[in-house]
């Protein structure tokens, strides 16, 4: 099991083969409602962190933030965060998003949103924070805007 808010478990950093995998951002609209609450399940306004495989070469990643967005069945839609900022991150599918309680040195964040990985519960590390409802609102209108979620 793992420990929430908090996880200092020593783990092997790559999960299982299959647990994490990316899915299309404009095929898996997902009811975008801000629903944290901190019961030890991930919900979407949550930021949670697992490992994510590098883009150029999947069989090597690292933990990382992401941001959960919302559910399918039992499965967890999340984004992932970067404190790197993007090169030309405003042409592209980032956004920005400022400071928030999940980075500890309180460095500002960039949400990467054609990126969507899905997850069971059980692929996740730890819960780090609670995103704040306005930049949640934020991610979530430019979803909707661009991928056509609701």
């Amino acid at each position: 099991m793992n420990n929430r808010y908090g996880n200092t478990e020593e783990r092997p950093p790559h999960p299982h083969e299959g647990a994490l995998r990316e899915v299309p951002t404009g095929r898996n609209a997902t009811d975008l409602v801000y629903a944290p609450e901190r019961d030890g399940l991930a919900d979407a306004g949550e930021v949670v962190w697992t490992w994510v495989p590098f883009e150029e070469d999947p069989s090597q990643g690292k933990d990382r933030p992401l941001l959960v967005v919302g559910r399918k069945g039992t499965r967890l839609h999340a984004l992932m965060l970067s404190s790197r900022e993007p090169d030309h991150w405003e042409e592209q599918d980032w956004l920005a998003l400022g400071s928030g309680p999940w980075d500890r040195e309180g460095r500002d964040s960039y949400i990467r949103l054609d990126r969507l990985f899905e997850m069971e519960e059980h692929d996740i590390r730890r819960e780090g924070a609670i995103m704040d409802e306005a930049a949640f609102l934020r991610v979530a209108v430019v979803l909707r805007k661009r991928y056509g979620w609701t």
